[in-house]
């Protein structure tokens, strides 16, 4: 079982790395949703929380690698937002 907990983690942090790669390489997260972003961030921290409370090192690593993937979305969506 504690497989599929880790292939699980390694697909959903994984699926966050074209994002990034895109959002570097255009320098634009015009259609990156701010909102969004930020609850799913709080949601992320929270389960890496979980996580670490019940020592469930898959949800653990997936988190940590998640929330620091988010994070960097997050920097470049302020980073290269236009400013008119």
């Amino acid at each position: 079982m504690e497989t599929l907990g880790y292939l699980a983690g390694i697909l959903t942090t994984v699926a966050f790395i074209p994002q990034v790669i895109q959002i570097y390489k255009t320098k634009s997260a015009k259609d990156v949703s701010l909102a969004m972003f930020l609850l799913f961030t709080l949601g992320v921290t929270m389960w890496l929380i979980y996580g670490i409370k019940t020592a469930a090192f898959p949800v653990i690593a997936a988190n940590a690698v998640t929330l620091l993937l988010s994070l960097v979305i997050l920097y470049f969506k302020f980073k290269y937002r236009k400013t008119v």
